[in-house]
């Protein structure tokens, strides 16, 4: 009976789940709901993610994972070991195989705490394997090849930015900049300009609905319900592209400088090779409206978003279970 695998995109705003030969078998937030009162988890991925900023004081539903790194360790292994069962499903007899994605910045603590969340989840063996290395196996850039191949994976707590030739990264940043930035950059535009509270999740949408790197000829509109912090009450306004690229400029202008920052510490021979071939994004924000025309303008390379953006960095793990023992070698640690 052979083992099972999984590979894991363990993302602070979405999990996302592989297996290898199905692909994508779960993406769901990487929420949690638990009573305060006997402390037990009442719904997970989904079903949590509903109860975000509507739940009594009894309830807390929040997100364990913090700029891509684990803030709630029991809430995060609580969390893993309901996706693994529910990825599985049925009796097992061996436990899994697991491989999780994480940012390239974090520190040896932080990975160590990954490795210890997945191996108490119901690991029989964890590996950790860097982001920016998965997600450019994801968007199938030859790795391996003796030439140079910048990505950029944007999701929603960090950004990774590297530059990867034969395997290995060759220079690289990673900035706690991503899409839940984006989101409350847009939640407090719109209280100091709008005097308008809104939630999370409203910001969220306004993000997806309409939101915009750069601005438009023919901007979107949106109607926003909010609370009217002047006199308590709900109120609806109109909000346009041009709003959301003014709210999220600031942290757009972060992801920038460490995109340069990269590109100023890759040697020569392979800065020629970043021009030629250009910059791959994925990674949930990513999807973001002209931000490939934004980051072309910004550093004169021309980038592209790669196809199933969203999804590169679980593919890319699913690609590496399958190729273990080569991976193994080169670019994974072990537990």
């Amino acid at each position: 009976m052979l083992r099972k695998k999984i590979g894991i995109d363990l993302g602070t705003t979405n999990i996302l789940v592989y297996l290898p030969k199905k692909g994508v078998v779960i993406n769901e937030p990487s929420v949690v709901a638990i009573s305060t009162t006997d402390k037990k988890i009442l719904a997970v991925g989904i079903e949590a993610k509903e109860m975000l900023g509507k739940t009594p004081d009894t309830i807390i539903a929040k997100r364990p994972l913090k700029d891509g790194v684990i803030a709630d360790y029991r809430t995060t292994e609580a969390m893993l070991r309901y996706f693994i069962n529910k990825a599985l499903g049925g009796l097992r007899i061996l436990r899994p195989e697991v491989m999780v994605a994480v940012p390239a910045g974090i520190t040896s603590t932080e990975r160590r705490a990954v490795v210890d969340a997945t191996m108490a989840a119901g690991a029989k063996a964890a590996y950790i394997i860097k982001e920016p290395i998965v997600a450019a196996i994801g968007a199938g850039i030859p790795i391996g090849s003796p030439s140079g191949n910048m990505i950029i994976d944007s999701g929603g707590g960090t950004t990774e930015v590297a530059v990867i030739s034969l395997g290995g990264i060759v220079a690289s940043a990673s900035v706690r900049i991503g899409g839940n930035k984006l989101d409350q950059a847009i939640l407090e535009y719109t209280r100091r300009n709008y005097n308008l509270a809104i939630g999370e999740r409203t910001a969220e949408d306004i993000k997806i609905n309409i939101g915009s790197a750069i601005p438009m000829k023919e901007p979107l509109t949106m109607e926003v319900r909010g609370r009217d912090m002047i006199t308590g009450l709900p109120r609806t306004i109109t909000m346009t592209t041009n709003d959301v690229v003014e709210a999220v400029k600031t942290a757009l202008e972060g992801m920038i400088e460490a995109i340069k920052e990269v590109l100023h510490n890759t040697p020569p021979e392979l800065s020629a090779d970043v021009i030629d071939k250009g910059i791959i994004m994925s990674g949930g924000t990513s999807l973001l409206r002209n931000i490939d025309q934004l980051i072309s303008k910004a550093t004169g390379v021309p980038a592209y978003v790669a196809d199933d953006a969203l999804f590169c960095v679980a593919k890319g793990t699913g690609i590496a279970l399958e190729n273990l023992e080569a991976y193994k070698r080169s670019i994974l640690s072990s537990n």
